[in-house]
């Protein structure tokens, strides 16, 4: 097998990140490349990503003042099938009214092979959005069917997309990954237990792929929207084990999903004084520094140095 170096991988990393905002031309060719980097919506937090029913007109337009970092406006579960033609319809029409700052702007289509998935996907290619979510992807060829000029999410909810989560995110589509746990739950037959334990593999699994292709990968809902002790649990054990941010049910999972996937004061000092302390070891001609009683290697600066560009793409967004 061949070996990859640290900037090979860095520059993959880097181009599958840019096309996480590029947005596609009206008319633009399915499945053409994207420009490498959107200047006006650079490095984009996704903490928290809440799902939006299309077919609400108060739920549209309350979304434009929601301090989410990303919208998924629903076309499939949350809608009607005889609700589906107006949904579609409304949400072109929020969407060219604008006003969404820079919120990422996702729209979760109906599966290509259902009776709306086509009229969708032709929606799709003409809405000003960011990226089109497809939802149960169970393998590449479920995205090849939802090419439509946009940048491509996938929902990952059944055991063979968790299975063929690696080929998926290794789609030239792709921009990032939702967790579906509801519907991962019922397939599997698992309970629905506070710590999530059933579906620990899965979560891992499908985080673990993203990482490797350089993707947006999102925890999945939680459905306890009156017990905020549990959502602040699972919005921690989410970013403990590296997700990016959160999908959410309603307005009121904000808040604590921003905490959680936000880094805190503690670690942005931390950061910082990891980066002089292993520059100021550099110039005396070492590789290594101390600090707080721990070794502060390349790979330590590297990790400080994502941190404090997260926190200044949070504070950007939430200056806007």
């Amino acid at each position: 097998m061949q070996a990859v170096s640290r900037n090979d991988a860095k520059m993959r990393l880097t181009g599958r990140a840019a096309r996480l905002t590029g947005r596609a031309g009206k008319g633009q060719a399915a499945g053409a490349r994207r420009p490498l980097k959107d200047p006006a919506m650079p490095d984009l937090p996704y903490r928290s990503a809440l799902f939006v029913p299309a077919s609400k007109p108060r739920a549209l337009e309350k979304a434009r003042g929601l301090p989410c970092d990303a919208l998924l406006f629903d076309l499939e579960d949350a809608v009607a099938p005889e609700a589906k033609a107006d949904a579609r319809a409304a949400l072109a029409a929020a969407l060219g009214a604008g006003g969404f700052g820079r919120r990422a702007r996702i729209v979760r289509i109906n599966a290509p092979a259902t009776p709306w998935g086509a009229q969708d996907l032709e929606a799709a290619a003409r809405l000003d959005c960011d990226g089109v979510l497809v939802p149960k992807v169970g393998g590449p060829a479920d995205l090849d069917a939802a090419r439509c000029g946009r940048p491509l999410w996938a929902m990952i909810e059944t055991a063979r997309g968790v299975i063929e989560a690696p080929a998926i995110c290794r789609h030239p589509d792709l921009a990032g990954v939702v967790v579906g746990p509801n519907d991962l739950a019922r397939e599997l037959g698992a309970r629905e237990t506070p710590d999530r334990m059933p579906l620990w593999h899965a979560l891992q699994a499908v985080l673990l792929a993203a990482r490797a292709a350089g993707i947006v990968a999102l925890d999945g809902v939680c459905n306890a929207i009156d017990d905020p002790e549990r959502l602040a649990a699972e919005c921690r054990q989410g970013r403990d084990m590296g997700y990016d941010g959160k999908s959410l049910i309603h307005p009121g999972q904000i808040a604590a999903a921003n905490a959680a996937f936000a880094p805190s004061a503690a670690e942005i000092d931390l950061a910082r004084r990891q980066i002089a302390a292993h520059e100021a070891a550099l110039a005396e001609g070492q590789g290594v520094a101390v600090v707080e009683g721990r070794i502060v290697e390349a790979l330590h600066v590297e990790t400080a140095r994502a941190t404090l560009r997260r926190a200044r793409a949070i504070a950007e967004r939430e200056a806007s």
